[in-house]
């Protein structure tokens, strides 16, 4: 009998010892899985920010009036009728009934356009209200104000008007790594036409023949402006100088030797947290708060935007905005500053791509050269701690501040929450049950059966010996 009880112990024991080992393979295969540059699944947020839309696009204008993710994170979606509810549950959504439906927001902002333009205004679709939203920064007069709140009531209680501090103005004249004659910007994404390789970056920066360094001396170059659009939109394309080495083209620089791998194109939505880095402030968050937003420059006005509360200073004109390893937009304008906040607007990179007949490069694993006929869809730009660009022959690998430039860091997929100087290392990212929840769970209950296991085996060796010892005296 007590040889069988020994048997069982035994397996118990391997048992145990083999749950130990199959949990510490899951929870390195998680490591493995990520901290490798294979594209993760999208995120919670970035479904939801899918699901909404789609839903938008199934049920049309005259029934919706756009989609925003909530504070829990849920797909949101403004309806004008019961049906149009009903359909929004049965997808998994939450429906919110609305007075005006997205053609009213449109009519309403088609207005906006219509009227006398005032430099120092901006207008973006605010879903969750069911308006428009007219704001007005320093630069506006008390006359000025007075017209559009004329015109606002006249298109009636569709639109909202809003004062706001500071100026709206293009980010540009900081220190950033794109140097030309009409100022200075940040590189934003990759991008080719299957023939030639370019940066996308703002139309602001400078019109078309523009020539690019890398460095404030004009002695590296990176190329130069061929197409873009400013005022109207806010993108261009610098090709990139014959000679150019080709290394990561689809990373992200945001600081500290950290990288974001960009895996595609999206459309953000409204409530999504959201990214950015520029060559002025680096790595900076914060949340999409309206859509289709026309910012009235200065120097024109530019429609079709992302209203944004991400910061940027001058000089981070052209940055990458991206989240979940999507590119979403590139930085073109807003007030304020990255010490006292403010509203930061984008040029939505699907709008600029489709513009101007390009994609966004993938890196192709090994350098070569980017010539006009090269045929090579990946390039790697020129910039510092908030653009992902090429690396023109002669640059350091190591852009100001200490960055490091894309191709010489690693992919990373997401950005914590709250984090602004650096992306999730891989302890962090470990430590994401999701990941090695199970793993940990099974190292953790073998760990108790070998404790149990031990126990009960030296309670039997001590009555075993008070037994035998009985007997022997």
């Amino acid at each position: 009998m007590r040889h069988a009880r020994r048997n069982v112990q035994r397996i118990a024991r391997f048992a145990a010892i083999g749950g130990l080992v199959c949990g510490g393979l899951m929870v390195s295969h998680a490591v493995a899985s990520e901290t490798s540059g294979e594209p993760k699944a999208p995120n919670a947020e970035t479904r939801a920010a899918e699901t909404g839309r789609e839903l938008v696009s199934e049920l049309g204008t005259s029934r919706t009036a756009g989609s925003w993710i909530d504070a829990e994170g849920r797909p949101v979606v403004a309806v004008t009728d019961e049906k149009a509810a009903a359909d929004v549950r049965s997808a998994g959504a939450v429906p919110k009934s609305v007075r005006y439906t997205m053609r009213d927001l449109r009519s309403a902002t088609d207005a906006l356009k219509d009227a006398p333009k005032v430099a120092g205004t901006s207008w973006a679709m605010d879903y969750a209200s069911n308006q428009v939203v007219v704001r007005a920064d320093s630069t506006v007069s008390a006359a000025e104000w007075d017209r559009l709140t004329e015109v606002a009531e006249s298109i009636g209680k569709s639109v909202r008007m809003e004062r706001t501090e500071g100026t709206f103005t293009p980010r540009l004249n900081g220190a950033a790594p794109l140097f030309g004659g009409s100022g200075r910007c940040s590189a934003g994404f990759n991008v080719t036409n299957g023939q030639a390789n370019f940066i996308l970056t703002a139309g602001h920066c400078g019109p078309t023949g523009t020539t690019w360094f890398s460095d404030q001396q004009g002695n590296q170059l990176v190329g130069s402006t061929v197409n873009g659009s400013f005022p109207g939109g806010d993108f261009s394309l610098v090709q990139y100088s014959p000679g150019t080495l080709l290394s990561g083209a689809d990373i992200v620089a945001v600081g500290d030797g950290q990288g974001v791998r960009i895996t595609g194109a999206a459309d953000p939505s409204v409530g999504q947290k959201v990214f950015r880095s520029g060559s002025t402030t680096g790595l900076q968050s914060g949340e999409v708060t309206g859509m289709n937003a026309t910012v009235n420059y200065p120097q024109g006005t530019v429609t079709g935007l992302i209203e944004t509360t991400v910061c940027a200073e001058p000089g981070d004109s052209g940055g990458p905005m991206f989240a979940d390893g999507l590119a979403l937009g590139v930085t073109s304008g807003g007030n304020g500053d990255c010490d006292s906040g403010g509203t930061t607007f984008f040029q939505p990179v699907t709008k600029a791509l489709d513009s101007l007949g390009v994609k966004l490069a993938s890196d192709p694993g090994s350098a070569g050269q980017a010539t006009p006929s090269s045929g090579n869809t990946g390039s790697n730009g020129n910039t510092d701690n908030g653009a992902g660009a090429a690396v023109p022959p002669g640059t350091s690998s190591t852009a100001p501040g200490g960055a490091v430039l894309p191709g010489a860091s690693g992919p990373v997929d997401s950005v914590p929450e709250g984090q602004t100087g650096s992306v999730a290392s891989a302890l962090e990212r470990v430590a994401d049950i999701r990941n090695v929840g199970p793993g940990l769970f099974l190292i953790a209950g073998s760990l108790v059966a070998l404790v149990a296991l031990k126990i009960r085996s030296e309670r039997g060796r001590r009555r075993y010996r008070n037994e035998y010892s009985q007997s022997w005296g």
